[in-house]
């Protein structure tokens, strides 16, 4: 028994609607304000926001860096994650190399991932007196 192409074409169309579809990954808008001082070894801690979907939610950030690092610096950091299906997939550890000066105001872009898949893409004012070539890690938490 042969099936017409349209006969073919109706019943891929209904086992696609009948499959449930495939949680497409989507972005947020972040912002987050990061301390940041140490002498060789460094830590940063700070808070900001998240906003998936029309809801906002609460971060918490904070991190070691290991390297050339001396001064304190406060960065003010706006942009999105991408990638995330739901909201807790922005948790996690993030890594990087990084390397910058700020003496008074300078400005500071960042580019992470996490295991989750997320991918963080942030850009702002960094103020204070901060020289860095260093390995840092920074672990966001949701709050909820």
């Amino acid at each position: 028994m042969s099936l017409s192409s349209a006969a073919r074409a109706a019943l891929l169309a209904l086992a696609l609607l009948a499959v449930p579809s495939i949680a497409r990954a989507d972005e947020a808008a972040v912002t987050l304000v990061i301390f940041k001082g140490g002498w060789v070894f460094g830590g940063s801690a700070g808070k900001g926001v998240m906003t998936f979907h029309g809801q906002t939610y609460g971060l918490t950030a904070g991190g070691l860096d290991y390297g050339l690092v001396f001064g304190g610096s406060q960065t003010t950091l706006q942009g999105k994650v991408r990638n995330i299906r739901r909201a807790e997939d922005i948790a996690g550890v993030y890594a990087a190399a990084g390397a910058g000066v700020a003496l008074g105001e300078g400005v500071r872009g960042i580019l992470l991932t996490n295991p989750n898949g997320a991918i963080l893409e942030l850009s702002g004012k960094q103020i204070g007196l901060m020289a860095n070539f260093d390995l840092s890690g920074l672990a966001i938490t949701l709050q909820q």
